[in-house]
């Protein structure tokens, strides 16, 4: 068995979005892993984002390592090629072996469970649970809303200036690529 590459854990939609470019995206992200030799680490899903990114990094001969908790195999349509498969009990499971098992968190556009990992992800680097990068791809100004959000929980004293520091801001995947091998290991 070879050993594990740097890996990536993708929180994203399992829907398309209406904006074409998050798909697009998506399959650049997954094609970039590929290409970089990064493994995928995501939520197992054939849907939306998720299928999207997990199809790219395959046909980019990438490797996929997929965690879902039982109540979704068949909501999220758990892909059934990927490399390595987790079956959790829970959501709160799926988050921490996804995590567990990524050198880097990259957040790609997505609704209530993306924004529950990104925070969750963010919440444990402000208690000085990792160190691991955080990084929100804004494609197309999706997340300016959350950051202008994490700005304001700032201003009025809900959270330290350096929470602001704790996510890396890209505005494509070009950038992502930057980002994510400035923090990898080689």
């Amino acid at each position: 068995m070879s050993p594990v590459p740097p890996s990536v854990c993708v929180f994203c939609g399992s829907r398309p979005g209406t904006d074409p470019a998050m798909m697009q995206a998506a399959r650049e992200t997954g094609a970039m892993l590929a290409r970089r030799g990064w493994r995928l680490v995501y939520g197992a899903g054939d849907v939306g984002l998720m299928g999207a990114t997990a199809q790219a990094t395959q046909e980019a001969g990438g490797r996929t390592f997929g965690v879902i908790p039982t109540h979704l195999i068949h909501d999220e349509l758990a892909r059934a090629s990927l490399d390595a498969l987790v079956i959790t009990e829970t959501m709160h499971e799926r988050k921490k072996v996804m995590f567990a098992n990524s050198h880097a968190a990259v957040v790609l556009p997505g609704g209530a469970g993306t924004l529950d990992e990104f925070f969750e992800v963010v919440t444990w680097a402000q208690i000085g649970l990792h160190g691991k990068p955080v990084i929100l791809v804004d494609t197309n100004g999706f997340w300016q809303p959350l950051i202008a959000l994490i700005d304001h929980v700032i201003e009025q004293g809900f959270a330290p200036a350096g929470l602001r520091d704790l996510v890396t801001i890209v505005p494509d995947i070009g950038m992502l690529e930057v980002a994510l091998a400035a923090h990898l290991p080689a």
